[in-house]
């Protein structure tokens, strides 16, 4: 990605609703639901329509318009706002109150701020959103149009996590192509919720603590230290690193057989201790983020339409899992993935419904939830997820982006356009130890 800053003009804003009458009325979330992100996750599209397309002008935004208040009638609950219901508690309202639509035009050339590689993207290409006002006025569901010089266009989608995770928006996102391109919706979503909330009865067993739920409470802090205020404080920076095929084969063979997920995050865990030069009696976790709908008992459909994304937390001590092999990180990460299995799940949610006030679990408070920093790192992974090759009517994206959402901590595993094998790595990262994870990062693997 070129440096160069882009000047951006926000020709306007709109609001779309649904095409049809949609069921009206509050909707359960689960606790799982309302703890943790609250925020919007966006991504960002870009495309190089033929000229045709081009005239008329408004030809491009009245199809994305048009098609997206299509995709709001089976998606309804994205037209929907959230509610405080007190306690930190909220309702999803199905109200019908639709999408934003954002129009605006950029003073630079597309290949002045891409080319055929993931990237991060800044924030003006994507929706903004105001959680200054209440909860019940922001929109779950943001788009941003936005022209380039050379007739090239940015789509970026922004959509509430407290609504749906990763395999649900990028569900949503596809269904949404489709149905620009005049073609019939293929995978209906399902919007069922309340086979995702605690057993019931409660499970037979001594109730669940925080203790059982390390994600739930405060992660380990710095020897030494009382808060993390002065770590949540600090300088960060953002970049993307690519592991080649080669490079990848090389590090399972040093993680001694676990799978490329467990190997890679237990090398980038690994990693960050080393690049933070952290004191071997340091303790140390990694969050880990699962997909629970194949864990629950009975399954969830792949199109449940909600947040079926569980964390999970691999812990030791820097001076077990710097000298010890790779393998030792990558087996506490499948331990702790692991462990979410339907009980697990249904346990955690029986916990957290226990708890008075969930205010402290989530990340639109200054409490929040655990701080993923120094000494915590987090890895997501979107490498099985169908989060590319979205066609709206003018051909499949040329590039892919990412907001600039993540904190000190966050990283992400995506599979690499290239489709060779590689992986690439969005990680954010303190500003005074990103050097040292890039060079630790590549020389640990030979």
């Amino acid at each position: 990605m070129k440096v160069n800053m882009p000047t951006v003009a926000f020709k306007g804003s709109y609001t779309v609703k649904p095409s049809e009458p949609t069921w009206i009325g509050s909707m359960g979330l689960s606790e799982w639901d309302q703890t943790s992100c609250l925020t919007h996750v966006p991504v960002i599209y870009f495309y190089l329509p033929p000229g045709s397309w081009l005239s008329p002008p408004t030809a491009i935004a009245d199809t994305l318009k048009h098609s997206l208040s299509r995709a709001l009638v089976p998606f309804y609950p994205l037209a929907g706002r959230l509610q405080w219901i007190g306690h930190g508690r909220l309702l999803l309202h199905c109200n019908a109150a639709g999408a934003r639509f954002i129009e605006a035009e950029c003073d630079s050339n597309l290949d002045d701020l891409v080319d055929s590689s993931l990237s991060f993207q800044p924030s003006e290409l994507h929706p903004s959103v105001d959680y200054s006002l209440p909860i019940d006025e922001l929109p779950l569901c943001l788009v941003q149009l936005t022209r380039f010089k050379c007739g090239g266009l940015g789509i970026s989608i922004a959509i509430s996590h407290a609504v749906v995770d990763g395999p649900a928006a990028f569900h949503f996102i596809s269904e949404w192509a489709r149905l620009a391109r005049d073609e019939p919706l293929q995978v209906t979503p399902f919007l069922d919720r309340s086979v995702f909330r605690a057993a019931q009865p409660p499970l037979a067993r001594a109730p669940p603590s925080l203790d059982d739920y390390p994600q739930y409470g405060r992660l380990p802090l710095l020897v030494g230290q009382w808060d993390n205020l002065e770590e949540r404080e600090k300088k960060t920076t953002k970049t993307m690193l690519k592991i080649s095929k080669s490079q990848m084969e090389q590090l399972k063979k040093m993680g001694g057989g676990f799978s490329r997920y467990e190997t890679i995050s237990g090398h980038m865990w690994r990693t960050a201790c080393k690049a933070r030069g952290l004191k071997m009696e340091q303790p140390t976790s990694l969050v880990i983020v699962v997909d629970s709908r194949s864990r629950m008992r009975p399954q969830l459909p792949r199109e449940f339409f909600g947040t079926a994304t569980f964390d999970v937390i691999a812990q030791s001590v820097v001076g077990d899992l710097l000298p010890k092999p790779l393998g030792f990180a990558a087996r506490k990460v499948r331990e702790a993935v692991q462990k979410v299995t339907d009980e697990y799940v249904r346990s955690g949610i029986e916990l957290l419904k226990s708890q008075k006030d969930l205010t402290k679990f989530q990340d639109i408070h200054k409490e929040g939830p655990p701080f993923l920093g120094n000494p915590n790192f987090e890895v997501v992974s979107w490498l099985t997820l169908p989060m590319d090759g979205f066609d709206f009517g003018w051909g499949k994206e040329v590039s892919m982006g990412l907001g600039s959402h993540m904190l000190d901590g966050n990283s992400v595993l995506l599979p690499s356009p290239e489709g060779d094998g590689s992986v690439v790595v969005a990680l954010c990262f303190q500003v005074d130890h990103m050097d040292a994870f890039k060079k630790h990062f590549y020389e640990d693997m030979i």
